[in-house]
């Protein structure tokens, strides 16, 4: 925990999806205070064996284990959709070096011939052929993930006031979900495992090693709250089109992550369900009591948020792999890269 007030929260606070079904008033009350309030929460009850979780975190491990050449077969420097594995320090964040490899993994589908602007994202993915097993076990993981993460969204719109389906549309065609497969390496030559950022998507479900250290998150401007993995749960925030479609109410909170000291290193697996890419979020009229809390969607000049989530994407993606935008799409990214 870093220069923390009184006033502020000294924990995430740990919410039971399995409660949906028998309290579901209940549930919905805890999910709307931790997303105004601090906009990340441990999920816990939400229905994934313990075992399938280790064997998620066991596979990822194995890839990292391969030899270099072996990864470097999957490079994204070989994917003009911004997929595949990028090398210790190959992404940026706020156009600092973030310490980390990683593979992304997005929806399998075909490029589309002469594709302009955020349609250069639509295509496939690059898996090694080193570990064949890590394809199908990472899109039933997807699969999943997805399902989860659209029961949430539903009980967020009943608890906005909305109809249960309201973002519905945005999903039912091609929606562009994001998984990433991350390690930090310990280092002592950098903090930055992963500058301060907000995600661009929706929500974002975050599997964490058991023992892994730091995430941290910014629950005051300055302030940052540590937020290390508890057994068996996700760790879950908003993303900035979440923001944009409550006018405020719930915002997407900055969070970073440190690098490990020396001799450790952190594996976490992210997803990021996103719609579809040229969706629309639906901007929600809430209920008066609660749009007189709503803050109003953050400004920053050096980080727009656009309602379609293609806009997002395409500018979080050329900011944070250059390399990836110069050489496949001509384009020398201006101002701060917005990560995942």
């Amino acid at each position: 925990m870093v220069g923390m007030s009184a006033d502020v929260p000294t924990q995430l606070p740990v919410i039971d999806l399995a409660v949906a079904e028998t309290d579901p008033v209940g549930f919905r009350e805890q999910l709307l205070a931790a997303t105004h309030e601090i906009g990340f929460f441990y999920l816990v009850g939400h229905g994934i064996p313990a075992d399938r979780i280790a064997e998620q975190v066991a596979l990822v491990r194995r890839f990292f284990a391969l030899p270099a050449e072996a990864k470097d077969e999957i490079s994204q420097l070989k994917s003009p959709q911004f997929r595949g594995y990028s090398r210790l320090g190959g992404e940026l964040t706020n156009g600092r070096v973030d310490w980390r490899e990683q593979i992304d993994i997005g929806p399998e589908r075909p490029i589309i011939e002469g594709a302009e602007g955020y349609w250069r994202l639509q295509g496939p993915n690059l898996w090694p052929s080193a570990l064949p097993e890590l394809r199908p076990a990472f899109e039933e993981w997807n699969s999943t993930l997805s399902q989860v993460g659209v029961r949430l969204l539903r009980h967020w719109a009943i608890a906005l006031g909305a109809d249960e389906h309201v973002f519905d549309e945005a999903f039912a065609d091609r929606p562009a979900t994001l998984t990433k497969v991350v390690r930090y390496p310990g280092s002592d030559e950098t903090t930055q495992g992963v500058g301060a950022h907000k995600d661009s998507g929706v929500l974002t479900l975050l599997l964490v090693e058991p023992g892994s250290e730091g995430l941290q998150v910014e629950v005051a401007p300055g302030e940052w709250l540590d937020a290390p993995p508890l057994d068996g749960a996700f760790i879950v925030n908003i993303g900035e089109l979440l923001e944009v479609a409550t006018g405020g109410y719930l915002r997407a909170t900055r969070h970073r992550v440190l690098a490990p000291r020396p001799g450790t290193d952190r594996v976490s697996v992210p997803y990021f369900l996103n719609p579809s890419l040229d969706a629309h979020i639906p901007i929600l009229t809430l209920p008066p009591e609660l749009a007189e809390r709503s803050r109003g969607v953050e400004a920053d000049p050096d980080n727009p948020i656009f309602t379609t989530y293609g806009e997002n994407a395409w500018k979080s993606r050329t900011r944070a792999h250059p390399d990836v935008a110069e050489l496949h799409h001509g384009i020398v990214p201006a101002g701060p890269a917005s990560a995942y």
